[in-house]
């Protein structure tokens, strides 16, 4: 009996560890000068022709974080929105500076933005990184970045789901609806 416990507590253990490889890392942080609850409008940043890396543009991807916002109430708009929303994706493993914070929402809620320290810290991304990053058009700056980590591989089909799946994944870290949005505007569509 304690042979096949212990078989079983292997197996699951070697179930687990597998299971945790496929995972993959997803993070964000945030500024502390970000307005959260005060955006209504988005688009994407547009990327010169100069220095264009194809790596900036997926259509995928774009699709993807698109109807993320349109679902929390953002609307596309071409002039002047409040958001700018910028991604790319990274095809090495690579060191990344972020931020441990206190959950965004919690801090939003109480409504310091001064005085706050930012607490630094590298991850080690894996080969796949997806990163979103918003910016705040009118104050110029980036207020929040999100990443998944590890999410390329497989055929094309699958790469297609994994990246739905990852934009999802780095959009449940931000879970501001647009400013004057209620989810009962959401259903009445």
């Amino acid at each position: 009996m304690r042979t096949y416990a212990l078989i079983s507590t292997l197996a699951v253990l070697l179930l687990t560890g597998c299971l945790d490889y496929n995972e993959y890392l997803v993070e964000s942080d945030y500024s502390y000068h970000g307005k959260f609850k005060n955006y209504r409008t988005f688009n994407f940043v547009q990327q010169s022709l100069i220095d264009y890396d194809s790596s900036l543009r997926n259509e995928i991807v774009e699709r993807a974080i698109a109807t993320r916002m349109q679902q929390q109430g953002y609307r596309l708009s071409e002039n002047k929105p409040n958001l700018l929303v910028s991604y790319k994706l990274f095809y090495e493993d690579f060191d990344f500076n972020g931020y441990n914070q206190p959950d965004i929402e919690m801090w939003a809620d109480t409504g310091e933005e001064e005085g706050e320290e930012y607490d630094p810290i590298t991850y080690n991304l894996r080969e796949g990184t997806l990163l979103v990053l918003l910016f705040d058009r009118k104050r110029e700056r980036s207020i929040w970045q999100g990443y998944a980590s590890g999410v390329f591989g497989g055929t094309v089909q699958q790469e297609e789901r994994t990246l739905r799946r990852a934009v999802r994944s780095i959009f449940d870290r931000y879970q501001f609806l647009a400013e004057g949005f209620t989810i009962e505007d959401d259903k009445s569509n």
